[in-house]
């Protein structure tokens, strides 16, 4: 694969500080971004002023949000963590203590009021939700990142559901800790990071929820990106020319993958840079959670994003 030339760092405009682990960042028409503060377990508004409100409190470990077709949010709940402070820095580390579970969940943005829309799938529970990315027919991927025990770690997966509550379907099995979720502006290429390995997958598909050629759980997929110098891959966005940006931990920035596999590195100031969402009125405002400092803070980007379905 190909390294194109490094990215420079970005002036970012700090919007919010203070914040516990955010993560899911979700820009909204009225200028806001809603995010999640996973060691708070929040789903969390912060206005174009930079006020900071709770919309919901969520419990466990929200980690990734979107808006559905209902214009409600839907959440990834990984259940929660452990939480450590390493040279100034948050960190989660292994499944929380009161872990019960994890779960997809449905809020209100008016009334704050959460449902639990699954939190199984053929009666075997869901793991640790991580990320989800919804499709222009209303229904949703998301990945399963799994937990981690002292001694154990769990086989994550790939997942497709219906935001009515109708469907949900195991699709790929195992992945080894997927996390961000994607898809191409066609909707014709699924794409998904698995963490520990920051190996960038990529899937055909033929419909929504469904993989060309698929013959079974085990269909992997083509690695797309595979970087050298052990990048950890968390979540990811995609812009308009159909470049995936994967937020990358360890190295502290985003990898910018082009369909054809070429990359480059934009480094931000902290090694746990776990998300990227784009919005303003052009789409190049990039909004990035600085998870480990908490701080969520935007950027202008070179590429307009990509307008997902359901934010208007």
């Amino acid at each position: 694969m190909t390294l194109l030339n490094p990215g420079t760092p970005l002036e970012t405009t700090l919007l919010a500080g203070g914040l516990q682990f955010p993560e899911g960042p979700v820009w909204l028409s009225d200028g806001s971004v809603v995010l999640v503060e996973i060691q708070r377990g929040t789903l969390t508004r912060v206005s174009p002023e930079g006020d900071v409100d709770v919309v919901a409190e969520l419990g466990g470990g929200p980690n990734g949000a979107a808006v559905g077709p209902d214009g409600k949010m839907y959440i990834c709940n990984n259940g929660g963590f452990v939480w450590h402070e390493v040279n100034g820095l948050t960190m989660p580390g292994n499944q929380a203590p009161n872990y019960a579970g994890g779960k997809i969940q449905r809020v209100d943005m008016v009334t704050g009021e959460v449902e639990i829309l699954y939190d199984e799938v053929d009666g075997i529970m869901l793991r640790g939700p991580n990320d989800l990315v919804f499709d222009s027919s209303g229904g949703f991927w998301f990945t399963d990142h799994g937990k981690t025990r002292p001694r154990q770690r769990d086989r994550g997966g790939l997942y497709y559901a219906k935001s009515d509550g109708s469907e949900i379907r195991e699709v790929v099995f195992p992945l080894d800790a997927p996390n961000g979720v994607g898809l191409s502006p066609d909707e014709d290429m699924l794409y998904v990071a698995e963490t520990h390995q920051g190996r960038l997958y990529q899937w055909p598909l033929s419909g929504p929820g469904e993989i060309a050629g698929y013959f079974g759980p085990e269909h992997r997929g083509s690695v797309l990106a595979d970087p050298e110098g052990g990048p950890l891959f968390d979540s990811l966005a995609v812009d308009s020319l159909g470049n995936i940006c994967v937020a990358t931990i360890r190295k502290g920035g985003i990898t910018s993958v082009t369909p054809e596999g070429a990359y480059r590195h934009v480094p931000f100031d902290d090694p746990l840079t776990t998300n990227i969402c784009f919005g303003g009125a052009d789409m190049t405002t990039a909004f990035v959670t600085l998870s480990g400092s908490g701080r969520l803070v935007s950027c202008r980007w070179e590429v307009p994003g990509l307008r997902l379905p359901f934010n208007r």
